[in-house]
């Protein structure tokens, strides 16, 4: 099966009250373990990757790994770009193989945002690839994404459909308080599903994404600060808040910190227990197992989406 953009994936899950899972790849262990779990409860997928990963894997690299995740598992893979923020980058992306883009022009003025966005609808389309857009500001650290709260914003439901318009977007990310990184909340968590409310019935059946929605899994936190970290107070979405935009307008939600914590947690763990180990498949080899079994959980319990592919 060759790699597919977004459109059908989107239009199944808003149909059948689903998200899809987009999972950011790193390296090789990282796609294993999403796409083996994909497989296994025959899941649809976006792999997502980020303008660091990019730097740090290389851009010929990730798409080898991601063509032979799709001889191995032949599902519905979608190849996205995570929060490319110029017209520049998008291309790159777009000749070079990806299916989906994104473009985040959220920390540009509204027209701005605007003008930028068609660009790249414009560009993606002529070549068969889905772009989603932005309104509203995610707070928080991830990778070159660094916004504080005083900079944050939620989505504000009387612009979507004059951006969705103009632009031409195939989905858009909303700011309803998730936020990106490991450190989401300094109260309660709470999501502004009233906002997401009024994008639905402004936009009905519009595909809609969240953004920084790892749930910062207790156990990988706690196995972290046992061997040598330092993460007070991490906490992430409720995965009942997960399900619940899931099933609304919501076709795609975003993960990327819950992967690293599993990873790492699990690296951390071999040395302590192991300090003399040398051999990367020692290490590497459980952290994707872990990987694989959080995604697993994520698809059937938080998504919904396995047995959709």
């Amino acid at each position: 099966m060759p790699l597919v953009n977004t459109t059908e994936m989107f239009k199944k899950a808003y149909e059948g009250g689903y998200a899809i899972g987009a999972f950011n790849v790193n390296n090789m262990e990282i796609v294993q373990g999403i796409t083996e779990a994909a497989k296994e409860v025959n899941a649809p997928l976006i792999l997502q990757v980020s303008s660091g990963a990019r730097k740090y894997a290389n851009h010929t690299y990730l798409m080898k790994l991601i063509e032979a995740a799709i001889i191995e598992t032949n599902l519905p893979i979608a190849v996205h770009l995570d929060h490319g923020d110029s017209f520049e980058l998008c291309k790159s992306c777009i000749d070079g193989g990806f299916t989906s883009v994104m473009i985040d022009g959220s920390h540009l003025p509204f027209e701005e945002n605007i003008a930028l966005t068609k660009k790249v609808v414009e560009y993606a389309h002529a070549h068969g690839v889905t772009v989603e857009g932005e309104l509203g500001r995610l707070a928080g650290v991830e990778d070159d994404i660094n916004v504080s709260a005083e900079e944050s914003s939620y989505t504000r439901p009387e612009e979507v459909e004059e951006f969705v318009s103009r632009t031409g977007v195939d989905s858009l990310a909303i700011a309803i308080g998730t936020s990106h990184g490991a450190y989401k909340f300094t109260g309660e968590p709470k999501l502004r599903f009233d906002i997401l409310e009024e994008i639905e019935r402004r936009l009905p059946g519009f595909p809609i994404v969240l953004h920084g929605a790892s749930s910062v899994i207790p156990e990988y936190v706690d196995t972290i600060n046992k061997y040598g970290g330092n993460m007070p107070g991490a906490r992430g979405v409720p995965e009942d808040m997960l399900r619940k935009a899931a099933s609304m307008a919501v076709c795609k939600i975003n993960i990327d910190s819950d992967l690293r914590l599993a990873m790492t947690a699990t690296v951390r763990k071999v040395f302590a227990e192991n300090p003399s180990e040398f051999d990367p498949r020692k290490y590497l080899g459980p952290a994707r197992e872990e990987i694989k079994k959080l995604v697993k959980h994520k698809l059937i319990n938080v998504l919904g989406c396995a047995g959709k592919a």
